[in-house]
């Protein structure tokens, strides 16, 4: 996210106004923010903030807040701002989550383009496009919203899932993780995984596709995925599986060979049945 503009002059008291919300960690605030560390109205705040936005000091991120453009960035105004900060602005409530928690966890090089935000908010665009980045909602139940732990960076505080979160996640939506195969690799890459935890999370969240996915890929890696009491936690599993078959591949084409033993119908081109490398 970059922005290159000329800047223009900055009075002192407006320059002062934004050093003390930067010191604060308001990096990102609101009108109120402005107004009151002025000790101005709000309709005189806004129309300091317009100028502002014309001369490169701040920019708006959505209706009522603004960005401050770092004022080390230098008089030509190329900046970056952390993109997981702005997302959690844009929704409320909202958390970082899919493929967005995992390139963060480090459980895959491949950074999306789209930074992926989970909230139960209704009635809101599926996307927006704010200072160049784009970014996805994905309105869940609020019994899948859990599991979230606050980052602070320094321009701001960011809310992301954690771990095993992501880890289910990724495994109730794989199309919002890159896709089936991408979760395939990525899984064995989930280190510090608490599996207990991961374990009470699968019954909150109370989805037998996620349990059909898991041990399917679970055994289908073998020792890849570092899987403690991995005898007991498979048959725990199977114990929870519902009726029908669900598509390895929730975005994948129709048919595909069936895994009984998982209940899973694995409807990914080149995944022969028996293989044991996804």
């Amino acid at each position: 996210m970059a922005q290159n503009k000329k800047r223009g002059t900055l009075p002192s008291p407006l320059a002062g106004a934004l050093s003390e919300l930067a010191a604060r960690g308001q990096g990102i605030f609101e009108i109120s923010d402005f107004a009151k560390v002025l000790g101005i109205d709000r309709d005189q705040a806004r129309k300091l903030l317009y100028r502002l936005r014309q001369s490169g000091w701040v920019a708006q991120i959505t209706r009522g807040k603004y960005l401050i453009i770092p004022l080390e960035a230098g008089p030509e105004a190329t900046w970056s701002e952390d993109a997981l900060v702005i997302a959690c602005h844009l929704a409320e409530p909202a958390s970082v989550a899919y493929w967005s928690a995992c390139h963060y966890w480090g459980w895959t090089e491949q950074a999306p383009r789209t930074v992926f935000v989970q909230t139960t908010q209704r009635k809101m665009r599926t996307t927006r496009v704010v200072l160049g980045v784009q970014y996805k909602f994905v309105r869940v139940h609020p019994r899948k919203f859990f599991g979230h732990l606050k980052r602070t960076v320094e321009r701001g505080t960011f809310t992301i899932t954690d771990r095993e979160k992501t880890f289910i996640d990724a495994l109730d939506h794989p199309e919002l993780c890159g896709g089936i195969r991408l979760v395939m690799e990525m899984l064995p890459a989930a280190e510090d995984i608490d599996w207990d935890k991961v374990d009470r999370y699968l019954e909150r969240v109370g989805s037998g596709a996620i349990y059909k996915r898991l041990g399917f890929l679970a055994e289908r890696l073998g020792t890849r995925l570092a899987l403690p009491d991995r005898d007991r936690r498979l048959a725990r599993w199977q114990s929870r599986l519902t009726g029908g078959y669900a598509p390895l591949d929730p975005e994948g084409p129709p048919g595909g060979w069936a895994d009984s033993r998982w209940r899973v119908r694995v409807n990914v081109p080149g995944l022969a049945n028996g293989s044991a490398t996804p």
